[in-house]
């Protein structure tokens, strides 16, 4: 789930997808069975595109990682061993062949994906690994796998120390259930099955870099809602019911303030997410007090599984399309709504986007793409303080400043490929348009038909929170256009998708 109520940047330097490597280890045993038949290397050929000037792609790169045979003749790993794909094989740790493998199903908001081999014969001798349940804090699990990419299949041991909600790396804004272990979890490891009592506890996916022996893993809980959601044929996600939050009651003056009943715990509402399901039903100031069975406490903590958890754990057992029953106060009255989980998706998503070749619009040499976290980090390793003020507060506040329910996301431009035509119009890199040529841009798709306009012969670019425009020529834009389209080698004019 994407937590709304605060947005949450993991840089590299905190955690450590553990898919790349190479190294070895010991035979695995599960009891007196080998898991030479459960257990897969995998290795997938990667290659990431250019959020600057989209039409290109960055070098390949190659990765190794885990993953095990589940029913049906699938192999279960984590998407970021398959994401942004160009070719991915699988093979046995006792025969040397590697088969070629398809990504079936991926989910990139919870790191899982699902590969299927064409040669079917790949799974005659396999034998499919079984899902348990949530371990026990202070218990033992066992990972396997091919960390750092060793050819044998290596086992480490270690206690369950932690469960609870955490960010899930690989997007960098989803956050899920996670189960942290003191067991080694090294790069190859990721994807690799973690047991206990013969049975799958959870995929090894990730690791923290400032810490010794501190891995973590994802539970069953949301393993066995990814298998679930996958069984119509695609893959919906995690979903939401829309809604921002703040603990407020721990101050009883403003539960007071709120009519909330002495003794009465819960959530206040900030704001609703435009277009949620919730955006006509709950209003700010409404205290949340219960999802479905589940109690809120002043810290959005429900107990479920034995465990406190957030609160969004209770709406991550639904999937989308499903119903969850809110409870809650409005000017001292209890109310109860029936809340659709739906996608939610914000106009700037914080996570980041994979195995989609971003959408981009040339004119005269000026570039331009939809503002995604993907272009964002163009900026580097410290990207969410050295981009541009306005595109950081916008990052941060974009739900806040968008006013227009037409708006689908915001766009930027992203480069300028220099011609006489657009001649000192540097200064407007990497700003957001407002509007071409009195035309307002809610989406990249309504640039062309924008531009195809001109106002007294010129072309006027108007960008949010800047003053100036950016004046062209209008007639000699479009003259210019095939010619720079040519010099840069930029291919001919994309097919824009409308945005859902």
């Amino acid at each position: 789930m994407r937590l709304p109520k605060i947005i949450v940047v993991v840089t590299a330097a905190a955690v450590l997808l553990c898919g790349l490597g190479r190294a070895g280890g010991a035979v695995a045993r599960l009891g007196e069975r080998s898991l030479d038949k459960s257990v897969v290397m995998i290795r997938s050929v990667q290659q990431e595109f250019d959020y600057i000037t989209p039409w290109k792609q960055t070098e390949v790169a190659q990765g190794i990682g885990s993953g095990f045979v589940i029913s049906g003749r699938r192999i279960l790993t984590n998407a970021h061993n398959a994401s942004n794909y160009k070719y991915v094989e699988v093979r046995k740790e006792y025969e040397a062949k590697r088969y070629p493998a398809r990504v079936a199903f991926i989910g990139h908001d919870c790191d899982l994906a699902v590969l299927t081999v064409d040669d079917d014969s790949f799974f005659n001798d396999m034998v499919p690994l079984e899902l348990g349940p949530l371990p026990k804090v202070n218990s033992t699990v066992q990972t396997y796998g091919f960390p750092v990419g060793g050819r044998r299949i290596s086992v480490t041991e270690g206690v369950v120390s932690r469960i609870q909600m955490d960010v899930y790396s690989h997007s960098r804004a989803d956050s899920h259930l996670v189960v942290q272990t003191d067991a080694a979890i090294n790069p190859g490891n990721s994807g690799g099955p973690v047991l206990q009592n013969g049975k799958v506890v959870g995929v090894a996916f990730q690791g923290l870099r400032e810490a010794e022996n501190i891995g973590y893993l994802i539970p069953t809980t949301v393993i066995e809602h990814f298998l679930a959601d996958i069984e119509d044929g695609k893959y919906d996600g995690f979903g939401s019911v829309g809604f921002a939050f703040y603990p407020g009651l721990h101050s009883r003056s403003y539960a007071d303030y709120l009519k909330v009943p002495p003794g009465q715990q819960g959530i206040v509402i900030l704001s609703t997410l435009m277009h949620s399901s919730v955006e006509n039903v709950l209003q700010a100031g409404d205290v949340i007090t219960r999802v479905d069975d589940f109690n809120i406490d002043n810290d959005g903590m429900i107990e479920i599984y034995g465990l406190r958890l957030h609160m969004a754990e209770a709406i991550e057992r639904r999937q989308i399309g499903e119903n969850v029953e809110i409870s809650f106060y409005r000017n001292g009255e209890l109310n109860k709504i029936a809340a659709v989980v739906a996608l939610n998706k914000p106009i700037l998503p914080y996570w980041r986007q994979y195995d989609a070749e971003p959408r981009y619009e040339v004119f005269a040499g000026l570039t331009f793409v939809p503002v995604s976290r993907n272009f964002l980090e163009t900026w580097g390793r410290n990207w969410i303080t050295d981009m541009p003020f306005y595109l950081r507060y916008l990052f941060n506040n974009s739900e806040q400043l968008n006013t227009s329910r037409q708006r689908k996301e915001y766009v930027v431009l992203s480069e300028i490929l220099p011609d006489e035509v657009n001649s000192y119009s540097s200064g407007f890199r990497s700003k957001v348009v407002g509007s071409v040529n009195g035309i307002d841009i809610h989406s990249l798709s309504d640039l062309r038909d924008a531009f195809a306009q001109s106002r007294d012969g010129f072309c006027i670019i108007k960008f949010m929170g800047t003053a100036a425009p950016l004046i062209l020529d209008s007639e000699k834009a479009k003259q210019r256009h095939p010619d720079i389209m040519e010099k840069y080698q930029v291919p001919v004019e994309t097919d824009l998708e409308e945005i859902s």
